[in-house]
């Protein structure tokens, strides 16, 4: 069964599916916001955002503007549900595309829980993108070669989390 349902998950994983969805636990999100220094003056990213719980928590709690990239339509409609009924349409935007295809260069932070392997096909996008100061924010995962200018480590539960906290500019 276990084959099964692997085999099948594995059909559905193109190219440009970059991991697969696993919600972030909520004090993640809020975490990760708070490493990456959101404010109301931000615009953040969200690279495979799911079900949009970073963009909504980073409007909600922390006032910015923000927009949501996935490539799955169904929890693209999820999350567009969820913002209407938040009424965030003004403040948080969801895009049906891949990271990989995406101009995020009017980010000042952007979050992400992808692979290592996704995160290093997204570097070269990243440095073209984003202007120095900006802020990429990964949970989980690192990209290879940059330096973080912090490291958050939270606990929920048994599971210990880390949180990569890169600026543009500093990241060598």
């Amino acid at each position: 069964m276990f084959v099964t349902s692997l085999s099948a998950y594995a059909q559905n994983f193109s190219s440009e599916n970059l991991a697969p969805y696993i919600p972030t636990p909520q004090l993640i999100v809020e975490k990760m916001l708070q490493a990456g220094r959101v404010t109301a003056g931000d615009v953040v990213y969200d690279l495979g955002s799911g079900d949009g719980r970073i963009v909504i928590t980073a409007a909600q709690k922390f006032g910015a503007k923000a927009v949501g990239v996935e490539i799955r339509q169904d929890l693209v409609q999820m999350a567009e549900a969820r913002i209407k009924a938040l009424g965030l349409e003004d403040r948080v935007t969801m895009l049906h595309d891949s990271a990989l295809r995406v101009d995020f260069s009017g980010a000042s932070v952007v979050t992400m829980c992808l692979l290592t392997s996704s995160n290093e096909r997204l570097k070269p996008n990243l440095q073209k993108y984003l202007k120095p100061g900006s802020r990429v924010v990964s949970n989980e995962f690192p990209i290879k070669g940059w330096k973080p200018v912090e490291v958050v480590h939270v606990k929920t539960g048994r599971m210990d989390h880390s949180v990569f906290v890169y600026e543009i500019g500093h990241t060598n």
